[in-house]
């Protein structure tokens, strides 16, 4: 009730002291991302394995509802090419109709992330574990283009990354060297595209000039026309998708996975946003549009959204500063689908192709390979591993291992700082000479975090509750432990009851807050008994020995 409470759409405080000079800019950017989306939609829904129309409605739609509902104020909505290699896998196993099942899912999950507050959780996933899916979701798109690239006649490609190699590779003596030759000069076109142009967008520049190449020459290469038939000029008509309750259970895995990606794609997405305006983005509130983005898309013929990077990027670059920008970028590809959706049939797709394979080059940042060497052993483990999982399995796979690696590499970093060791007893007239490891009184400190990985520290004192053990009375100094959790706490217990089983005492010391309140939590203290918990070590040698009047 609290996250529905804090219900706030950024559109809402952004239209406070709107303008007219605001309204020019944000139309201008709306317009330049809506122009730049159109290529993008499109080449991300035929990479899918669904046809051209489904990726535009998907961006006017999610496109829409993240820039009405979101919590950010530049957020750019719409298919991106993180979704590629899933959506394809769901369409060939399960089918086009259980995509949208699929999609509707991971939006009530996401909404109920949401709505739960779980936006700030996302943000614990390890850069290692991002990096690494990232890179391998770029080569699993760079080889996905290479059929469209080169125009090779493979009916259909597998979604296994074997046996889609393997694919290719039986197809590479149908290449058309026509559709390699136009695919590399709208590459080039792309990459060599002077920033100083950059209002007009280089893929909007390569569709626009490789289309009227392909055209004007009638170059033997497949279209969206020879695949397709085209793309409907009319708005996206509602459809509820079938939904069978037998086919149901198996679709919860694949929703989960486009739930996790797109929550970690908008994320991702509007921190970068954040940076580039000096803002601050309202996680939660972001789920929340993309669960509505997600779930309102399939019933008018999209599948899944998230936010884009490059076209929220091009968005801040263009002065957009409010919702409104995502809006008028939504309306404008309405409005190109309306008007010019009759000359889409002649877009090649060797083109659109070209263009994804630049988006894949730039996603995956390999500089960062070669940067590899400067970090540690743990952070190239589980960079490496993601990426290859990702590559070879799947996603959910990837991020699960990279998950477990992280957090086993985590722990024994953690466990490491963690330490117990003694402290110089203090010297009284009757044991300064008697040797420390057998005087009747031991103090030791205890650093850090007593968790479960690093409980076994407290292992090496229950020898000194042993009967035939000098050792009458330990003393634990926890003043400068961070935090005690269960699996702790139930060492320092086994410690105390062999301790006063042997007829010996445990008093603790200084304890902080947290420990503090779990052991009164857990009883803990009842069985210490109070007067064995202390404030400081010298109130506790004081209770032990009274003829002790010192500060230690």
């Amino acid at each position: 009730m609290r996250a529905l409470h804090g219900f706030r759409p950024r559109l809402i405080e952004s239209l406070k002291g709107y303008d007219r000079h605001q309204l020019r800019i944000d139309l201008i950017a709306g317009i330049t991302v809506g122009i730049l989306a159109l290529p993008l939609a499109m080449a991300f829904a035929i990479a899918s394995g669904m046809s051209p129309e489904a990726g535009i409605f998907t961006a006017i739609v999610a496109g829409f509802v993240v820039s009405v509902f979101g919590g950010s104020r530049v957020q750019i909505g719409g298919p991106t090419g993180a979704f590629i290699v899933i959506v394809y896998g769901i369409v060939v196993q399960h089918g086009v109709a259980n995509l949208l099942i699929c999609t509707l899912l991971a939006g009530l999950m996401l909404l109920a992330m949401g709505l739960a507050g779980l936006g700030s959780w996302i943000r614990f996933i390890p850069v290692s574990v991002i990096s690494g899916f990232t890179k391998g979701i770029a080569v699993l798109i760079l080889l996905s283009q290479v059929k469209e690239f080169m125009g090779l006649e493979i009916d259909a490609l597998p979604a296994e990354f074997f046996a889609k190699v393997a694919a290719l590779w039986a197809g590479m003596p149908t290449a058309n060297a026509t559709s390699i030759a136009l695919g590399a000069a709208c590459v080039l076109l792309i990459v060599s595209w002077p920033t100083r142009w950059r209002v007009v967008p280089s893929p909007v520049v390569a569709l626009v000039a490789g289309t009227a190449v392909a055209a004007l020459l009638d170059l033997d290469i497949e279209t969206i026309g020879s695949r397709f038939g085209g793309i409907p000029a009319g708005l996206p008509t509602f459809a509820w998708p079938q939904v069978s309750l037998s086919s149901l259970g198996a679709l919860i895995a694949p929703a989960f996975t486009i739930a996790l990606l797109g929550a970690i794609e908008s994320l991702l997405s509007a921190t970068v946003a954040d940076n580039m305006i000096d803002d601050r983005h309202d996680p939660n509130q972001e789920l929340i549009a993309q669960g509505l983005a997600n779930i309102a898309a399939p019933l008018f013929g999209g599948f899944c959204a998230t936010g884009a990077i490059a076209r929220t990027s091009t968005n801040v670059r263009m002065g957009a500063r409010t919702p409104v920008a995502g809006i008028v970028h939504a309306a404008t590809l309405l409005a190109i689908v309306l008007v010019a959706a009759p000359a889409a049939r002649y877009i090649p797709l060797t083109v659109l192709s070209a263009i994804l394979l630049v988006v894949a080059w730039n996603m995956a940042e390999w500089r960062e390979f070669r940067e590899l060497r400067r970090y540690r052993f743990n952070y190239q483990a589980v960079l490496l591993a993601t990426f290859v999982l990702t590559v070879i399995f799947d996603l959910t796979v990837a991020v699960e291992v990279g998950l477990v690696l992280a957090a086993a590499f985590f722990i024994t970093r953690v466990s490491g700082l963690t330490e117990v060791r003694e402290v110089a007893p203090p010297t009284l007239d009757d044991t300064s000479d008697v040797p420390a490891d057998a005087r009747p009184v031991r103090i030791f400190e205890v650093f850090g975090t007593l968790f479960f990985g690093a409980a076994n520290k407290i292992e090496p004192l229950l020898a000194l509750a042993e009967p035939a053990h000098p050792t009458q009375v330990i003393v634990l100094d926890l003043q400068k432990l961070i935090n005690i959790d269960t699996t702790g706490l139930d060492m320092l217990e086994t410690l105390q009851r062999k301790l006063a089983r042997n007829g010996k005492r445990l008093l603790i010391a200084g304890a902080n807050a947290q420990p503090r309140s779990l052991f009164e939590r857990s009883g803990f203290t009842t069985r210490l008994g109070q007067a064995n918990l202390c404030d400081s070590v010298s109130q506790a040698l004081a209770v032990v020995l009274p003829g002790f009047a010192g500060d230690i």
